[in-house]
């Protein structure tokens, strides 16, 4: 008996991504009252063949302190969506974040517009 892998659709991989986008807006640094997506944090989400996500995502400063929390808050949130079997979260400093990144939003919340 041959069991048929099931190949994801792009329309499928795009509404996981828009599920992910949706989910990240849900993650702030303790410190910042903006999300981490809104902020510019989140650089790659590549959802894979077998349903698995790659993220990269970097931090607004190398040393910041809510690291280790702000990763697991991604992993756990990306991982409890239908459609995702795993996540692996990269963290990157390449390209070092800049207030560039942001959204129009998030400059307006915290007053950089």
């Amino acid at each position: 008996m041959r069991i048929f892998a099931a190949i994801m659709t792009q329309e499928e991989k795009t509404q996981i991504e828009e599920r992910i986008v949706d989910v990240l807006k849900t993650v702030y640094d303790p410190e910042i009252p903006v999300n981490i997506y809104d902020l510019g944090m989140i650089y790659k989400i590549d959802v894979q063949e077998d349903s698995s996500v790659e993220l990269e995502m970097t931090f607004t400063a190398p040393n910041c302190p809510a690291a280790d929390y702000i990763l697991e808050d991604v992993r756990t949130k990306v991982e409890s969506l239908d459609g995702v079997k795993g996540a692996n979260v990269n963290l990157v400093f390449e390209p070092a974040w800049d207030q560039s990144m942001m959204s129009e939003e998030a400059r307006v919340e915290l007053g950089f517009d």
